[in-house]
């Protein structure tokens, strides 16, 4: 355990696994804020049509439950084995959490709030977005840290898999193949693994932060 932990300090200070580390979060973040930009505009929409919704019933479920690793060969044969292909695997699998998470907070807003702007003139689309989207907005925040889990978990599996550019799990494919000690593979699965909980963990106090009234507005109600 402690050659692991003095091999996992050499690896942060490693330029080459520094620049493949930073390969896996520059995926991941362009992957999250895709998803992020398609699910809440369409959670938005569905969560407050019911019409929208039972229209999209059908696409939805048959596109959720098909992996993304399973859509790889079909990534690979569209766009190719480079970043892009990583990104958008990244975006699909991260789109689902942050889609259901806003429709479910859109649904859940207060009816007495809305019954409320609605008495005092606001029109549909003021009331969507000054009552039910700050309702919303801490499912929407759960969502995108879940999905902000499995973005990264999907991320390195893809780099596993088929490399697609520079990222932690290419580092750890190509070292693997060369026959280095195991501690350094080892190494590089802690590092992930702390790279993982530290995304967590600064969303966790972000959301803390940002949405310490919702508790109280859910007991009011």
């Amino acid at each position: 355990a402690s050659t692991v932990l003095v091999t996992t300090g050499g690896i942060l200070v490693d330029p080459e696994f520094l620049g493949n580390a930073g390969g896996t979060l520059t995926a991941w973040a362009m992957g999250m804020v895709i998803a992020t930009a398609i699910a809440v505009p369409l959670g938005l929409v569905l969560g407050s049509s019911m019409r929208s919704y039972l229209a999209a019933t059908t696409a939805i479920e048959f596109l959720r439950p098909i992996p993304s690793v399973a859509l790889i060969p079909l990534a690979i044969l569209l766009i190719g084995r480079g970043l892009d292909m990583k990104v958008a695997l990244i975006a699909y699998a991260a789109l689902w959490p942050i889609l259901f998470n806003t429709i479910y907070g859109i649904r859940d807003a207060d009816p007495l709030a809305k019954d409320t702007a609605r008495a005092f003139g606001f029109g549909t689309l003021a009331i969507l977005r000054q009552v039910s989207l700050r309702w919303a907005s801490p499912f929407i925040y759960t969502g995108i840290r879940i999905s902000a889990a499995i973005a990264l978990i999907l991320a390195i599996s893809t780099e596993l898999i088929v490399g697609g550019g520079p990222g932690i799990g290419t580092w750890m494919l190509a070292r693997s193949e060369t026959g280095v000690p195991r501690e350094l593979l080892y190494a590089g699965i802690v590092v992930a693994g702390l790279l993982g909980l530290a995304i967590n963990s600064i969303m966790v106090v972000g959301e803390r932060r940002l949405f310490f009234w919702h508790q109280r507005l859910r007991g009011a109600s």
